[in-house]
């Protein structure tokens, strides 16, 4: 069983000699296949933020957000899309078997971490973000509980690769927090059953309600102040000044 990636890094341009100001980015445009599931995939990524998936069941690119949508149906690479998944597959058939044994099956264990898209408020819709780094082979399954139990209605996972042909996932929950809430991100790395489990739950966050009176609380008192501050100046400066 092996994993191959074929990648296009094009951070290779040289940087003009009369311009000191120019940043060096990474755009990477990677398609993998492998034994396991998802048996091939593609990622592009840009500076490690992912753009664009590729749904080879549909043969549609999928941006990862909306502001993307116009750009993913523009397109029209599919034809060099196919060529690369097919020579990746070959290479697997072909030069799979010779390394059998040879290279590491998984390179570490995925580590895990939950926390929110917005800030936190009480009562005011927000997304859970599950990231997955340190993963490969990109192959995975993620669960989400609430208070334990299952729960239903998570995203789709978006796999992306990173510099050195290592991956990252994001699985997404939207929901309503509220004081009491414990959530859970479960996430199996199948190749070798592999669990790791990231736990979120409410720290240092206001009511919706406690906030807004907090905020009026601050404004009304400054506005006080504003009186007592130009009450006193009044005073002073009317008062007669004594001369030597």
């Amino acid at each position: 069983m092996a994993t191959a990636a074929v990648d296009l890094d094009s951070s290779s341009a040289p940087t003009p000699v009369w311009r000191d100001d120019l940043q060096n980015h990474t755009f990477l445009h990677t398609i993998y296949c492998q034994d396991w599931s998802p048996s091939v995939g593609l990622s592009e990524t840009y500076d490690e933020d992912q753009l664009f998936s590729f749904d080879f069941s549909q043969n549609v690119r999928v941006p990862r957000l909306p502001e993307f949508t116009d750009w993913a149906q523009k397109a029209g690479d599919s034809s060099n899309i196919f060529f690369d998944k097919t020579f990746c597959q070959e290479m697997i058939q072909e030069i799979g078997p010779n390394l059998e044994g040879q290279i590491p099956v998984s390179r570490g264990i995925p580590i895990t971490e939950v926390y929110t898209l917005k800030p936190l408020e009480f009562g005011k819709p927000n997304t859970l973000v599950c990231s997955v780094s340190n993963l490969f082979p990109p192959t995975l399954t993620v669960n989400w509980q609430h208070q334990f139990s299952p729960v239903e209605g998570a995203g789709p996972t978006f796999v992306s690769a990173v510099d050195g042909l290592s991956f990252q996932a994001f699985s997404y929950l939207n929901f309503t927090p509220a004081p009491n809430d414990v959530y859970s991100c479960i996430v199996t790395h199948e190749i070798d059953g592999y669990t790791a489990i990231a736990y979120w739950v409410p720290q240092n966050a206001l009511p919706s309600d406690l906030l807004e009176n907090v905020l009026c609380g601050v404004a009304f008192g400054l506005g006080v102040l504003g009186i007592i501050v130009g009450l006193v100046l009044i005073i002073y400066f009317r008062r007669p000044c004594s001369g030597g």
